[in-house]
């Protein structure tokens, strides 16, 4: 049998998170929203009406170029793009085609050695075609026998971002949304809720014999709304070329839809080309232009990327790889973990084992914006201060994460009202010591016959009748002392 490699290109549709709609006021988010019930002439296609741009969708725009290295055309156009689909109520979309707002660019993918066959992990460089501006259609579903049209989200603002068929496996793809899901939350123009359509995909697909460079007949993939169902989506279709291929079929350019529930593709209709659509200038829009002054403006407070700022927590910091993919995972916690590690002044590395191991709980069960948490950066460094200071035990630490986030109080104030300083005096935790094993004449016996593991029972006890606050170190070493 001939070794394929897939070749593999993805459109992703972005919704941008504006207030408004594209081309006219009605708001842009109604995911909750009853059916037909935010939709105005605009929108719909109404006969005499005009469309008006709306900047806030071209500064977002601007902001995703920016993040994937594209470049920015000074001058682009709007066009009409016709298709003649029931939730379309205008006859034709209004995008950008040969003139977009931004060309070229790249996503660096670093692939974990999970998703290596080899097992080593590697970087997919994957090149961006163009990203262009339009506006979204209406949504039709099945009920019964009825088709229902719902024009909720015409006009609702999109980017849509065209790859270069550079990815060569579903994981890279899968990998590819996780990394582009999280630079677009990372720079604030879009939810990429998959789920609620914020962000949507259709996967190109074909294979070619391995080591070959040309380009064979691709299919499309579409209805695809999560990341896991691209992944299986695109393994499914390879899967379904690599047979046909070897049975001497010709793979024809058919558009698939990905039926989730049954995990199978159907073909929906054969793959429209570029000609099919009619594309030509959208009269009632003027150029788009965007000066060299507003491009400055729109991007003077661009942010570091996350990938270059994963690599500078590595760096930096001496993080291992995974616990700066962690606290990179969303801007609000890297900004927090930050913050923490300057106003503590110390192992970077404890700050992260506190970080990703207890207060990442707490924000995960919780539901918490580490922007707004009421456990600020400062407090986390103070609580650490505290335990390094031997003034808490780390159990007594651990507990007072929550305190301090349900009350606001600084951890210093907490345990001086609740009296929680770690008892260090040698007399008082000696008595207890000589208490416990006085009234446990069994663990003693076992003990001083070769089960040393009991020590750990002995502590236990001793920071029992001590409500945790006994210095555990001080009780080992005098335990020992006690049981010889």
């Amino acid at each position: 049998m001939t070794a394929y490699e897939a070749v593999i290109g993805l459109e992703t549709h972005i919704q941008l998170n504006t207030l408004t709609k594209i081309f006219c006021a009605c708001k842009a988010d109604s995911w909750e929203d009853a059916p037909n019930s935010n939709i105005c002439p605009v929108c719909t296609g109404l006969p005499g009406v005009l469309p008006v741009l709306n900047e806030h969708v071209v500064e977002k725009a601007v902001l995703l170029a920016e993040a994937m290295h594209a470049e920015v055309q000074p001058v682009s156009y709007f066009d009409r793009k016709n298709y003649f689909y029931p939730d379309l109520p205008k006859g034709y979309q209004i995008s950008q085609f040969d003139m977009p707002i931004a060309l070229g660019g790249s996503l660096e993918l670093p692939i974990p050695a999970a998703a290596d066959p080899q097992g080593k992990g590697y970087v997919r460089t994957v090149r961006i075609h163009k990203l262009h501006i339009e506006e979204d259609a209406g949504k039709t579903k099945n009920d019964g026998t009825e088709r229902q049209v719902d024009f909720n989200r015409c006009g609702v603002p999109l980017v849509e971002m065209v790859t270069e068929p550079d990815l060569r496996t579903a994981d890279e793809a899968a990998q590819y949304l996780i990394r582009l899901r999280q630079l677009l939350r990372w720079i604030g123009i879009s939810e990429a809720d998959m789920e609620k359509g914020n962000l949507r995909c259709d996967a190109n697909v074909s294979i070619r014999p391995a080591g070959a460079t040309h380009l064979n007949e691709k299919t499309e993939i579409k209805n695809v709304n999560s990341i896991d169902s691209v992944r299986e989506a695109i393994r499914k279709e390879i899967e379904r070329q690599t047979r046909e291929v070897e049975e001497g079929h010709t793979i024809k350019a058919w558009t698939l839809e990905w039926d989730q529930d049954a995990g199978v593709l159907r073909k929906m209709r054969s793959k429209e080309t570029e000609a099919d659509y009619r594309y030509f200038r959208e009269p009632d829009l003027l150029p788009l232009r965007i000066s060299a002054e507003w491009k400055t403006a729109i991007l003077k407070d661009f942010p570091e990327r996350p990938l270059e700022r994963r690599a500078r927590f590595m760096r930096d910091f001496n993080l291992p790889e995974y616990d700066a993919d962690i606290l990179t995972l969303e801007r609000a916690l890297s900004e927090y973990f930050e913050a923490a590690v300057k106003a503590y002044g110390g192992d970077s590395k404890k700050v992260s084992n506190w970080l990703m191991n207890d207060v990442l709980r707490m924000v995960n069960e919780q539901g918490l914006n580490p922007a707004a948490m009421r456990l600020t950066p400062q407090y986390l460094a103070e609580l650490l201060k505290l335990v390094d200071e031997g003034t808490i035990n780390i159990t007594t630490g651990k507990a007072l994460l929550q305190q301090v986030q349900d009350s606001g109080k600084a951890p210093a104030q907490l345990v001086e009202e609740q009296g929680l300083a770690q008892v260090r005096d040698d007399a008082a935790i000696r008595a207890v010591c000589q208490k416990i094993i006085a009234n446990s004449p069994n663990e003693v016996a076992a003990y001083r016959g070769g089960k040393e593991t009991l020590m750990g029972w002995f502590v236990g006890q001793v920071m029992r009748e001590m409500r945790g606050k006994a210095d555990a170190k001080l009780a080992k070493d005098v335990l020992i002392e006690l049981l010889k």
